[in-house]
């Protein structure tokens, strides 16, 4: 993994089309891609900030603050005394507003969607409330399945205005490239988790057995101007992913 490392660090300061002026920046991007590659295996260790340091030709700070990024973002965990290995889980820092695809993306999977609903039709009362829309006011809803390769992960089921997005075959795998598409990415969101068992129902579709630990989540994202542009009820499964929340004093 380190001569595959330092092969892409060298690849990135030498390609006027890639180059970054932070070598910190160039050297998560360089990390980044060695994972994706599957140059080393989720739960393999990565070399030490020392090694690396010296492989690389880089202050052992840089290289801490590469690091750092990568745990951040989930990609990346540190066990005490133990060192800095690939997330065997998806971690799924709740700092960030990102999508499901993006998520799987950064950590060298492939996501994709297995459509049961993808159409138009008249908000519901709950919808309404949650949204801010008036009766009657056309929305797209999306219900699927979302995978890593083969592997189902999550059950979601979205809801967007169809003011906002009038195409519902406009969305394959992300919802929000669709969104980001038509300037209507969300800025923030308000999320509520909750612990549950899984009902037989979403257990068959995600290949677990009835009553195995899911994250049950509700999502209200928001444009700049405080409109909501989703309304998205998840089901994960609780064996692949963590949600990871940094907490401040005041």
């Amino acid at each position: 993994m380190e001569t595959a490392l330092a092969a892409e660090y060298r690849r990135l300061c030498e390609s006027p089309d890639t180059r970054q002026p932070l070598a910190y920046l160039r050297l998560r991007r360089a990390i980044r891609t060695v994972v994706e590659h599957r140059d080393i295996e989720p739960g393999q260790a990565l070399p030490s900030e020392r090694d690396l340091s010296h492989a690389l030709g880089l202050s052992r700070v840089t290289v801490r603050k590469a690091i750092a990024g990568l745990v951040e973002e989930g990609l990346l965990t540190q066990r005490h005394g133990a060192g800095t290995f690939v997330a065997e889980r998806i971690v799924k820092p709740m700092s960030r507003l990102t999508s499901f695809t993006e998520d799987l993306r950064a950590r060298g999977l492939n996501p994709r969607s297995e459509f049961f609903e993808r159409g138009i039709g008249e908000v519901t009362p709950e919808e309404a409330m949650a949204m801010n829309l008036s009766p009657g006011a056309a929305v797209v809803r999306l219900h699927r399945v979302r995978y890593a390769g083969d592997e189902p992960l999550a059950i979601e089921r979205s809801v967007v205005p169809a003011s906002v997005l009038p195409d519902p075959m406009a969305v394959r795998d992300s919802l929000y490239e669709a969104l980001e598409q038509r300037n209507a990415r969300p800025r923030r969101a308000l999320q509520r988790l909750r612990a549950v068992s899984l009902s037989a129902q979403h257990a068959r579709l995600l290949h677990v057995p009835t009553g195995s630990a899911g994250l049950s989540i509700e999502r209200r994202s928001f444009l700049d101007d405080g409109r909501v542009v989703e309304f998205t009820s998840s089901w994960y499964r609780g064996d692949i992913y963590d949600f990871v929340a940094e907490l401040h004093t005041d």
